[in-house]
């Protein structure tokens, strides 16, 4: 399972014009589930995203959850962070999970961060063409990958 945290003072997701999603401070979370991605994997990426902290105390340094710093999540599935380039120039997606297991996985994750006191998840529509807007704060923009931390990765 990968994705991308960047941490905003906005954002939102509208899809046929409708906004669906919008948040102020927090985490835009870009989630990608690959075929094989197990709950037990989405269980400690939503740990790693809920308590990383890159948000600034009072002396200016990253040292705040997005709970200690009352920000809100808003989720975005996005198959294309499973892209494999290893042929070509054209991304195959053979890496991502199969709709039906990626969607719950995806519904999954918000509802695991609220464990780690994310009150306000928002969300994209799974599998939609979504116009995603937000202001970048920082900027800061981390990856994760379950893979590499459960040593699943390719070397």
């Amino acid at each position: 399972m990968r994705c991308v945290i960047q941490r905003v003072s906005k954002a939102r997701v509208t899809v046929d014009g409708k906004v669906t999603g919008e948040i102020q401070k927090g985490f835009m979370v870009l989630l990608g589930v690959m075929d094989g991605d197990t709950d037990e994997e989405m269980r400690l990426l939503a740990k790693k995203v809920g308590e990383i902290r890159i948000f600034s105390d009072e002396n200016d340094k990253m040292n705040l959850s997005l709970s200690q710093a009352g920000g809100s999540v808003l989720l975005v599935s996005q198959f294309t962070l499973c892209a494999d380039l290893a042929k070509g120039r054209r991304p195959s997606f053979t890496l991502s999970a199969p709709v039906s297991e990626a969607e719950r996985l995806y519904l999954a994750f918000g509802e695991e961060l609220k464990k780690y006191g994310v009150n306000n998840v928002q969300y994209g529509v799974f599998g939609a063409d979504m116009a995603v807007e937000l202001c970048n704060d920082g900027p800061v923009t981390i990856v994760m990958d379950t893979d590499i931390w459960t040593k699943k990765a390719v070397k």
